[in-house]
């Protein structure tokens, strides 16, 4: 079953960045991410919210400023996911391409 909200910890662990990125972009992209408050006053992340995190993420390491960021998130959100779906999948290929090389490594020995 997957989570209904994330702290900011938690999203921050996904993403391999700092709390301090995550915080920020929570404020630079207010349109896209949109954190419930906890009792304490702690932002809380739905799973949409993340896989937004996830495209800001890509998109800032493809080199765009965060103007384009914005900008292609508001006008092509879908082409984003599509890109971030087909790397998620050729990552996998690789993991599992690493995995044969090494039992096929092992296997010689």
């Amino acid at each position: 079953m997957q989570k209904v909200l994330y702290t900011i910890g938690e999203v921050a662990g996904i993403l391999g960045e700092s709390t301090s990125l995550v915080r920020f972009w929570s404020d630079t992209f207010k349109g896209f991410v949109r954190p419930v408050r906890n009792g304490k006053g702690n932002r809380l992340f739905s799973a949409d919210d993340v896989e937004t995190f996830r495209q800001i993420h890509y998109l800032v390491g493809t080199g765009l400023k965060l103007e384009g960021v914005a900008r292609r998130l508001r006008d092509e959100k879908s082409a984003v996911a599509a890109e971030l779906k087909v790397l998620d999948s050729l990552k996998a290929v690789r993991e599992q391409l690493l995995e044969v090389r090494a039992s096929l490594i092992s296997g010689r020995k």
